[in-house]
Parts: structure tokens; C-alpha cells; sequence
């Protein structure tokens, strides 16, 4: 019986970004102290693999690890609080929400984004990391990050390029406003939380508009809503807070821009063996 060869397809982007967030952990812990404790990032990683396992037993879904290490990573690289539980907290909410919250079998919320925003307001001894790395190492995370979009399969490195660029410009626009030296807006960009938020939150593939028009309108959205709480309202999590209540916008746009829904596991075409 005659059978074809399997087609190429492009590596899951998931692996490639864990090792980037595990690097970060390592450079974390070994280098330069980006507040990452090791205790906290164990529980943190721990739990979201412990969730995702429950969910998927009652779901009746099989077990994935790569969706949870990414949301356990990025929470240890964000996320600081005054006692362990927290940590353990924002993992389960955050795994739980991608069973919880959904909508025609999509997830509502980013998981990771959620739980940082849930225990903002309902907890104190909360924050997130200044996420202030160096110009070197931000550079380098910048340039691979980037590399991992443009080889990924998820076919997001456009929402990536629109919310970062949107953000940019409104720091840049700001600054010459206000009269202030371009050192200012330029210092703003070179944040290390801004980074996994351009990266791992709003360009993640299961929580973003499917169309390419809807993804560039949701950017600027958020864009533009993070600055008014940020230099409006002087609220410091301000991306964050933008992204979260606007994720529900999403579903809008999916619906007024249809375009063909994103998977991780691709449908195997006919006449393809696997």
C-alpha cells in the first residue's frame, strides 16, 4: 500500500520557549539576581504540572507538559510574594482558568496573565518583578525570543511585532511631549517582564485573535489602554491589567474577522500517513 513520506512541519514553539524561560531561571540564579528564588519557582512549577495533570484526568484530556512548564516558568520569573503558598496560588488559578474559563473550547484568559491579576486585587504581599536585567542580557533574550516566534509554528511573531512597536511609540510620543530625553522611554523598554509579556502573554496563540487584522487591533488596544492606566491612572501593573480585561475582546474579533482557529496539533492532511 502506497504511502506517503510525513511533511516537514516546523518544531512545537513550546519547547524552544521553555528552554528560553529555563535559561532565564539559570542565568537567575547563577549570574545576575533577577528576585527568582529557587524554593518559590520550584512550587510554582510543581503545582502548574499538578493542576494541569488533575484537569487533564477529569477533563478526560491527555496530559501535557509543555503548556504548564511555560506557565510555571513565567510566573517564577514575574511573580514575587512575601510567602510561598502565593506562589502556589497563582500557579492553581492559572492552570485552573485554562479548564475553567473558555468559550467554544478557547481559552478566555492568558493562564499566567490571570493568576497575576487575580492575586493583585484579592491579596497583599503581591508584586511583580522590576524585571530590570541589563542592556546585555535584555538584548540577547530580545533577539532569541524573536527568533523563536519567527520559527515557531504558531504563526504569532505579527501580534508580537504590533503590541511591542504600539508600546514603543506611545513611550517615544510621551517623551517628546513631556521634553524628556530619549534615555527615558528607552529605559522603559528594556524591561525584562516586558519582554515575557510581549512574548509569552499577549502573543500567546490559544488567547489571541485568529485573524491577522484582529491580532493588530487587539495589540494596539492594549497597547494603548495599558499606557492610560499606567500614566493616567498610575497603575503599575498596568500591562497586565490592560491585557486581562481585554481579553474578552477576543472572542468579539474572532467573530467579526473570522479566520481559521489555531491548534497545536495540526490535522493531519488525507492521504498522509502517521
Amino acid at each position: 500500500m502506497l504511502t506517503w513520506p510525513r511533511p516537514w512541519r516546523l518544531p512545537d514553539a513550546r519547547y524552544f520557549q521553555i528552554a528560553a524561560l529555563a535559561t532565564l531561571q539559570a542565568v537567575n540564579f547563577a549570574i545576575i539576581d533577577f528576585g527568582a528564588r529557587p524554593v518559590a519557582s520550584l512550587i510554582a512549577v510543581a503545582t502548574a504540572l499538578l493542576t494541569q495533570a488533575v484537569g487533564c484526568r477529569l477533563s478526560g484530556v491527555p496530559f501535557d507538559a509543555k503548556s504548564p512548564l511555560i506557565t510555571g516558568l513565567s510566573l517564577s520569573l514575574l511573580l514575587r510574594a512575601d510567602a510561598l503558598w502565593l506562589h502556589a496560588a497563582a500557579a492553581l488559578i492559572a492552570i485552573g482558568s485554562k479548564f475553567v474559563l473558555r468559550v467554544d473550547g478557547k481559552h478566555v484568559f492568558n493562564p499566567a496573565g490571570f493568576a497575576i491579576v487575580v492575586l493583585l486585587f484579592t491579596t497583599r504581599g503581591v508584586w511583580i518583578s522590576p524585571g530590570q536585567w541589563g542592556a546585555e542580557i535584555w538584548f540577547a533574550t530580545l533577539a532569541g525570543l524573536f527568533a523563536i516566534l519567527v520559527l515557531s509554528a504558531s504563526h504569532r511573531v505579527d501580534i508580537a511585532i504590533y503590541f511591542f512597536a504600539s508600546h514603543a511609540a506611545l513611550l517615544l510620543l510621551r517623551a517628546a511631549w513631556l521634553g524628556d530625553p530619549i534615555a527615558i522611554p528607552l529605559h522603559q523598554l528594556q524591561s525584562g517582564s516586558l519582554l515575557i509579556f510581549t512574548f509569552f502573554m499577549i502573543s500567546d496563540p490559544r488567547t489571541t485573535p485568529d485573524s491577522r487584522v484582529g491580532r493588530l487591533l487587539f495589540a494596539v488596544t492594549v497597547a494603548v489602554a495599558a499606557h492610560y492606566l499606567a500614566f493616567v491612572l498610575q497603575m503599575r501593573p498596568a500591562l497586565y491589567v490592560a491585557l486581562i480585561a481585554l481579553s474578552p475582546l477576543t472572542l468579539v474579533l474572532d467573530r467579526l474577522v473570522p479566520a481559521a482557529r489555531f491548534s497545536w496539533r495540526p490535522s493531519v492532511p488525507k492521504g498522509v500517513s502517521t
